[in-house]
């Protein structure tokens, strides 16, 4: 279907505009006369030049779908058709990017398609746990508590996420201006002071010569060392890929103090409340196993939901195999194993989320704890260090003079 633009008049005689999807010209003509205006210009919508250059396109943000479910939940809930819910959604949403994935779900809807298919073709929007989610909401008509479920599940991921992007993002700052601020220095400032010591004619104490070298070495390499941190963070992305490299490095996360154990919970939080919501929902076990151990992030973590779920096809617990892959805490697998005997798992699988999420917190809390009298040490050591190794010689002068 087309975008059309139009101009009419209404029977009062005053004139309106807007746009209207039809399948041709003269379709959107007698649309016009059912709503009882009189078209005086209908013509298709001009193409936006920038549609087909994918990355100056806005990205579907985790908001926009949590959005999406909410309204598309209480829609459902109200009794309207999935059709006009879509469209009512698409007429709503302010992300265009997110308009036009909604226009097409809707239209592969009215092609016979179910919702899950339909959702199926954008899996950078829609990713294997919210397909399955849906497919298994439609097949026991419960599609509005799925939406439910799943647009909770969503918001408390990303809080999760977002707690533990602040804890890194603080440092990273830091540590960015504190480089920044280094550099300016070596490259501006102490080639001043090596003028003036230079003018004096007399002898500099060993760390300001040490701070000089280094000084005249940044500036003479600063193309080639920013060069060299482009082409080793290239190296390391690149090893990262590999399947020996991932599992090397992810290995090493998981057991570097204070970080590793922040790893863990949130591995934990995601994986009990993933797994958790879709048993509730109806997802088969060894599905949603299948979709957690994916979506892990951690390679260590991953192989250990695989090795879960190869034990359970062959009608082994759960429990077990978490037990012995001595990543996941034992408090974990226990209350795995109960809600495994009990024939509550699910229920069992999101309390321990909500427990892992006030842990996290917490973790959060003691890494920020941790890191900020690291920096200040840091930045005391570097910046202090280059500004007394500068004003040793001054102060060798004045005594001197003294």
């Amino acid at each position: 279907m087309a975008e059309y633009v139009w101009k009419a008049k209404n029977r009062r005689g005053f004139e309106q505009s807007g746009q209207i999807e039809a399948g041709s010209l003269e379709m959107a003509r007698s649309q016009l006369i059912k709503k009882g205006l009189n078209s005086i210009k209908v013509k298709e919508k001009p193409k936006d030049i920038l549609e087909k250059i994918s990355f100056l396109q806005p990205k579907v943000t985790n908001k926009d779908i949590i959005v999406f479910c909410r309204q598309f939940s209480t829609m459902i809930d109200a009794g309207l058709p999935i059709i006009q819910c879509l469209e009512l959604l698409a007429a709503q949403a302010e992300n265009k990017t997110f308009v036009k994935i909604l226009k097409e779900v809707r239209e592969d809807l009215a092609g016979g398609a179910t919702l899950a298919d339909a959702l199926k073709k954008h899996p950078n929007e829609f990713n294997d746990l919210f397909v399955n989610m849906i497919a298994a909401g439609e097949a026991g008509g419960i599609l509005d508590t799925i939406l439910k479920r799943l647009s909770e599940t969503l918001e408390k991921a990303e809080r999760l996420r977002a707690k533990v992007k602040s804890a890194m993002l603080y440092p990273a700052i830091t540590l960015f201006v504190a480089v920044a601020v280094v550099i300016v220095i070596m490259i501006f400032v102490i080639p001043v002071f090596q003028k003036m010591f230079g003018e004096m004619g007399q002898s500099l104490p060993s760390l300001t010569m040490m701070v000089i070298r280094a000084s005249e070495f940044t500036k003479d390499n600063i193309l080639y060392m920013i060069i060299g941190a482009g082409l080793l963070g290239f190296a390391f992305k690149k090893y990262y890929g590999t399947e020996k490299g991932r599992r090397i490095i992810d290995r090493w996360l998981l057991n570097v103090p204070v970080v590793g154990g922040l790893i863990r919970k949130v591995a934990v939080a995601k994986f009990t409340r993933t797994m958790g919501t879709m048993l509730a929902s109806g997802v088969a076990i060894l599905d949603g196993l299948d979709i957690v151990a994916r979506t892990a992030g951690n390679k260590i973590i991953e192989t250990a939901i695989y090795d879960v779920r190869s034990s359970i096809k062959e009608g082994q617990t759960m429990a077990s195999p978490l037990v012995s892959s001595g990543v996941f805490p034992p408090m974990v697998c226990s209350m795995i194993a109960v809600g495994e005997s009990t024939g509550a798992l699910d229920t069992m699988m999101v309390k321990i989320a909500d427990f892992y999420d006030e842990e996290v917190d917490e973790a959060v809390e003691r890494l920020t704890e941790m890191i900020e009298p690291f920096m200040i040490c840091f930045l005391g050591v570097v910046v202090g260090g280059v500004v007394i190794a500068m004003y040793l010689p001054i102060f060798g002068m004045a005594s001197g003079i003294a």
